[in-house]
């Protein structure tokens, strides 16, 4: 028998190596490798990802996604806090992560009544200001973000969050001063600012008939005076008892009907009861505990059914893949995500792909399983 014989370097190099692959339980390829050829697989960063300080993070950005949307940091209230000054550190910082790294930039987003600076919509008594005033602001904010990364953003949410279930406009500071039109001014302006980049609406609860219905007659609407609308994102926020896969899969179809490309977009699923918000609970202590049913661990039982269901519906998104041309998880790994101080905070969630030690779900390894 002969035997190689290995340097006291040498074999150190190699247990290190044994360990950081049973630590990490590493899967032979990447999600992004997975769906190769069939749509984009996108995450949304944090500014402790985007700027390197969460390496468990980075490792997995790295390995599994090819394109990337920042989760807070360019939105208005973060990037013009006071009218006039912008602040486009951490921006930058994101978008310099993705060229760095190869991956498709997405720009989240411009227009949303949520997280909206103060000034935006008011004069200095709190009044809302003219339509013409806030026709100039939603236009120089515009301008001024898309430009500054004209050729290194792919596309724009341009429109966050503007329409009902029921069909109806969100009564925002925009309906209330511009009603409908400051979507198609919106989508004007981007397009003006950069004629090359992909511009989207995106909006939650898309499998609801009659948001369903509006946006399409929004993407009709747009195209009619000429403007550009490339896709619609529908949000992902889920639950395991919401939403129902066929309504879901009946939105694809309509919008992909419409001529549009589909992206899914803030894609996370709750692991935990849905909350009851019009109920009248006397004991706040008992309802926060029904609430937060598994702070140390998730029973195999909610585990397995949570997997199954993520994976039923990446198997929906795959079989349209024609349409269906993103899809993009709303954050890395389980101890970062909004779901955690949503609806109330301090809740224990597990609705991410990457659970708290950066290990990936089973639904993802089966995925990522290179088959020999």
């Amino acid at each position: 028998m002969k035997f190689t014989q290995i340097t006291g370097a040498a074999a150190m190099l190699m247990l290190a190596g044994a360990c950081t692959l049973t630590r990490h339980n590493v899967p032979s390829t990447g999600l992004k490798d997975a769906v190769s050829g069939e749509f984009l697989m996108g995450a949304a960063l944090n500014t402790a990802q985007s700027s390197g300080r969460d390496t468990t993070a980075v490792r997995i950005i790295k390995q599994h996604f090819n394109s990337i949307v920042a989760e807070n940091c360019m939105k208005s209230a973060e990037i013009q806090p006071e009218e006039g000054k912008f602040r486009f550190e951490q921006a930058d910082e994101f978008v310099d992560f993705g060229t760095r790294n190869g991956m498709t930039v997405i720009g989240h987003c411009l227009v949303w009544h949520s997280q909206l600076p103060y000034w935006f919509c008011t004069d200095r008594n709190g009044q809302n200001v003219s339509a013409d005033v806030l026709k100039q602001r939603m236009k120089n904010h515009i301008y001024t973000v898309v430009k500054r990364y004209k050729g290194k953003v792919k596309g724009w949410d341009v429109v966050n969050e503007a329409i009902m279930e029921d069909g109806s406009y969100r009564k925002s500071k925009f309906y209330e001063i511009l009603g409908e039109e400051f979507i198609p001014l919106a989508f004007q302006y981007a397009h003006e600012a950069d004629s090359e980049a992909e511009l989207y609406y995106n909006d939650y609860n898309m499998h609801e008939k009659g948001k369903r219905e509006a946006v399409i007659k929004l993407i009709k609407k747009l195209r009619a005076r000429g403007l550009r609308i490339d896709a619609v994102g529908m949000q992902g926020h889920m639950g395991l008892d919401y939403p129902c896969l066929d309504e879901f899969e009946q939105s694809i179809r309509a919008f992909g009907n419409a001529g549009v490309k589909v992206m899914i977009t803030e894609w996370d699923m709750s692991a935990l009861p849905s909350a009851n918000r019009s109920a009248n609970i006397a004991d706040t202590v008992a309802y926060r505990k029904m609430l937060n049913p598994y702070p140390q661990a998730l029973p195999d039982s909610v585990s397995e059914r949570w997997n199954a269901r993520m994976n039923e519906f990446f198997t929906l998104f795959r079989k349209h893949a024609d349409v269906i041309s993103r899809v993009t998880v709303w954050g890395v790994t389980d101890g970062a995500s909004w779901r955690n101080y949503f609806p109330v905070k301090g809740r224990t969630d597990y609705p991410l792909l990457f659970d708290r030690n950066g290990q990936p779900k089973s639904f993802v390894r089966t995925l990522t399983e290179r088959k020999e």
